[in-house]
């Protein structure tokens, strides 16, 4: 048996939803699926909300009309966040219970008690809110339970850490929505954070912080990866830090490049800190050998040949259900 099929698995990121297709079925096409999700052994699956694309040209609008999107949901952030919302909350209720929104920790562990697969909620960027805190329980209220201040580019909350976007601080309209976070009980996701913004974020102390996908400076550098000293601040604050498959920041087109990244994370900020972050459905290469998420195993088969057992299964999945037990609350 290998160790892909001895652990169940968590991912921390996954952009699906974007696409408008039936995850109920099992598709030819993207990276996931809930049939897919069930064949590789996901127990928790995080859904990301992107509701803006690349700087300057964006290109949202003519995206989701070329998927399907209804007008209405095409009008502006708020309102893409909420039919890809709306679209996941009807796709968990077509399956009958096989993949449930997990939107407290007991349902969570009722979910993996009874072999669901738990969706866990984000929004990629609080552009999404267009300039309202007081949407954040809104949010909450529709099931999500993290979200990053940034995106591809710079917002009005603070500096993205794609290229030629200035280092940016986090503004107060970033910090505003930071407390209203806190206070909702979302987590921040630091993933495409400036480095300013990261620093910024870090000194909200109300703010419980973690990355769902990214690469390591350590092992390659790359302006989407994060450094040493973030992964240990992370860490130190009870986060986790998801690895991305994406070979364009992980700086190699081999499964080794990948556990490259993990076994640096590992080395700076421990082995209850380091967890999978695929950025599936993104738009984003994979490594050879890595088509979708029936693949994971291989990236878990390859960190067990270097790594303990119980490194590997808290890598696997359990790092993200002790992270999501923590913070998802009652």
């Amino acid at each position: 048996m290998t160790a892909g099929a001895r652990f169940p698995l968590a991912d921390g990121h996954a952009d699906s939803l974007m696409w408008n297709r039936d995850l109920t079925a099992r598709l030819r096409k993207g990276q996931l699926d809930f049939p897919r999700l069930a064949e590789a052994g996901v127990r928790i699956q995080c859904f990301t909300v992107v509701t803006r694309g690349y700087p300057v040209v964006d290109g949202m609008r003519a995206f989701g009309a070329l998927r399907g999107w209804p007008a209405a949901a095409r009008r502006g952030p708020w309102a893409r966040a909420l039919f890809q919302l709306d679209r996941m909350h009807a796709l968990c209720d077509r399956v009958e219970g096989a993949v449930r929104i997990a939107g407290t920790s007991a349902e969570l562990e009722d979910n993996l008690a009874y072999g669901r697969i738990s969706a866990v909620l984000g929004v990629e960027g609080a552009q999404a809110l267009e300039g309202r805190p007081e949407r954040v329980s809104e949010l909450r209220a529709r099931g999500v339970r993290f979200m990053s201040l940034t995106h591809l580019s710079n917002n009005e909350l603070g500096g993205s850490s794609s290229p030629l976007m200035g280092d940016r601080p986090l503004t107060p309209l970033g910090r505003e929505v930071v407390d209203a976070m806190a206070a909702a009980r979302l987590s921040v996701d630091v993933a495409h954070a400036s480095h300013r913004t990261f620093r910024d974020l870090a000194a909200q102390r109300a703010a419980r912080l973690f990355c769902s996908h990214t690469g390591v400076t350590g092992a390659s550098r790359s302006w989407r990866n994060l450094e040493d000293a973030e992964l240990r601040g992370l860490a130190e604050r009870g986060g986790v830090v998801g690895i991305l498959f994406a070979t364009i920041y992980l700086g190699g087109r081999e499964i080794d490049d990948v556990v490259r990244h993990l076994e640096h994370a590992l080395d700076v900020c421990g082995e209850d800190a380091v967890a999978l972050g695929s950025d599936f459905d993104g738009i984003v290469p994979l490594p050879r050998g890595l088509r979708d998420v029936t693949d994971v195993w291989k990236v878990v088969d390859a960190l067990a040949r270097r790594q303990p057992a119980a490194v590997v299964e808290k890598v696997a999945w359990a790092n993200w259900r002790r992270f999501f037990r923590e913070t998802l609350g009652g």
